[in-house]
């Protein structure tokens, strides 16, 4: 792969994959629907691409993407981006308000949609062209001068060639690829434009980080629309020939577990709180059994032995990397993941840096660290207090976005002259370089005496409490609160009329995180949510809904 960034897109990198492994597999569902090869692969991108010019969707112009995991989704996503043209990837877990609203701000002409998605649109006159990308059919096309043949609701398109053709030969490293829209957990979504390079060099960076080959198999359980799956779950398999799975399903542990057996995955992405149920089911099966118990604890290294026999049994066997980004992991758990020898590493970024920042390899993690500078990213931290060493993180490199869509004042408030992104993340560094997270400086809670209480560290401690799967701690008149949601399991045999049993679990969590957390960061008072919190892409609870 080329190392030099200055020339290379994505169409460098699809032709070099279709050249070099054409008849490999490529993706498929773990059921063998949508099976296609490095070969089918590449004429049905140019079969897409051309349904585009066929409808006169503009050669630069945007397209948005809102479909559900699966292989043709790389398929929309490639012919969009490979033609010059820029891919507008949304959530499937968007709202009807946020779909319209991105595809009326990003200005997109078409729209590849799959059929479970497409009640959220209903403006679709204003679009040139509207796909299914189940199928790749037009929806009620809108037959022009130049349009393709169309046979009902399916268009007729031929083609035997996988070689990628465009007549946009000036796409460079600079070149507009893609608009992401994020909100993150502070709200007010923003279009983040990611450029072939940035792209790129993500793919640069996997590399270093973990190196993989055609014979891999990534299995994605993450929304392809997020940078995060993006990047390490298409871009980086696609770039060396590998296969990626989909599931048909939403990933929980029963659909999950199941399937990581049938395809025997070594490559996975996830994000921490798939690492914490895994946690808690293991914890929660020791408390279950009396002779596991006794191993727990009168032979902790034979516990831990067993652990990681068990869990790299219902990985499927082959794990070779679980990477955990998209969110801070609680140290218990990474703590519990390192002692049973499993192949797990750290990553952390923002969309905005497409996506990676700082990365933690395989057996060279640190309990509690993100780990030091990806490959090619210079890492700092500005505005440092000298007590604590706490500053905020910034990076620089070919990993940084352009800016935001539309939005010059927003762009110049996080991006400086010299190319510096400021996340708005806290973290300190140790003497190794590797970066420790803290919070985020809009979360960060002024305590009475002016001291910084980073509600994330309070809330690693709530999520050890067995019963409790997620929290999240707020300042509320002058004290903190803890929003608490319990275990459905546990919930199940909870009687919430109960109110002397559920004054007796809220004051047993109180004291149970008040004994390890500092006098400044002690809860004034919990309260038991009645409904899950809601969320990011990544699984992040959308913090500023519970200010």
């Amino acid at each position: 792969m080329n190392n030099n960034t200055t020339n290379i897109s994505l169409v460098s990198l699809l032709e070099n994959s279709l050249r070099r492994w054409s008849h490999r597999p490529m993706g498929q569902f773990t059921n063998g629907d949508q099976s296609y090869t490095y070969h089918s692969f590449g004429i049905q991108v140019q079969k897409v691409s051309a349904l585009l010019d066929n409808n006169n969707v503009s050669p630069t112009g945007k397209v948005a993407i809102l479909a559900e995991n699966m292989p043709n989704w790389t398929v929309a996503f490639f012919a969009v981006t490979t033609a010059g043209r820029v891919a507008v990837p949304i959530l499937p877990g968007s709202t009807q308000f946020e779909v319209e609203n991105i595809i009326n701000h990003s200005e997109s002409e078409a729209l590849i949609v799959s059929r479970k998605q497409l009640p959220k649109v209903s403006n679709l006159q204003s679009l040139k062209a509207v796909i299914l990308i189940d199928d790749f059919s037009l929806h009620h096309p809108q037959p022009t001068a130049h349009s393709s043949q169309v046979t009902g609701h399916r268009s007729q398109l031929t083609g035997h060639s996988s070689q990628v053709t465009t007549n946009r030969s000036q796409i460079t490293s600079q070149t507009l690829a893609t608009i992401i829209y994020t909100s993150g957990t502070s709200g007010n979504a923003k279009g983040v434009m990611l450029s072939h390079g940035n792209l790129y060099h993500s793919v640069l960076e996997a590399r270093h980080a973990q190196p993989a080959t055609c014979r891999d198999r990534w299995l994605s359980i993450l929304p392809m629309a997020h940078a995060y799956e993006m990047a390490f779950g298409m871009l980086y398999p696609l770039s060396v020939g590998a296969a990626v799975y989909y599931l048909r399903e939403m990933p929980t542990p029963s659909i999950l577990i199941p399937a990581m057996k049938k395809v025997r995955p070594t490559i996975i992405c996830s994000v921490p709180l798939v690492a914490e149920k895994l946690h808690k089911a293991i914890l929660r099966r020791i408390d279950e059994s009396p002779k596991l118990k006794w191993i727990q604890n009168h032979a902790p290294w034979l516990m831990f032995t067993l652990i990681g026999i068990t869990l790299k049994k219902q990985t499927g066997g082959k794990i070779k990397f679980f990477g955990i980004g998209g969110a801070k992991l609680n140290p218990e758990v990474e703590e519990f993941l390192k002692k049973s020898h499993f192949n797990y590493a750290i990553g952390y970024g923002t969309t905005e840096t497409a996506p990676l920042i700082t990365n933690a390899c395989v057996h060279r993690t640190k309990v509690g660290s993100i780990g030091v500078p990806a490959y090619g990213v210079e890492v700092s931290l500005a505005n440092v207090t000298p007590k604590t060493g706490i500053g905020e993180i910034i990076a620089r490199g070919p990993n940084v976005m352009l800016g935001y869509f539309k939005d010059p004042d927003r762009t110049a408030s996080v991006l400086s002259q010299d190319g510096w992104y400021h996340t708005g993340d806290l973290a300190s560094r140790d003497k190794f370089g590797r970066f420790y997270i803290k919070g985020r400086l809009g979360s960060m809670i002024l305590g009475p005496s002016g001291e910084n209480i980073y509600p994330e560290e309070i809330e690693q401690v709530i999520n050890t409490f067995p019963c409790v799967i997620e929290s999240l701690v707020v300042k509320r008149d002058k004290q903190l609160v803890a929003l608490i949601q319990l275990d459905e399991t546990y919930k199940a045999g909870f009687n919430p009329s109960d109110s002397d049993k559920q004054a007796l679990l809220v004051e047993s969590i109180r004291d149970y995180v008040n004994k390890r957390v500092g006098a400044q960061s002690q809860i004034s008072s919990i309260q038991l949510m009645d409904q899950p919190f809601k969320k990011t892409a990544t699984l992040k609870i959308r913090r500023y809904l519970y200010q």
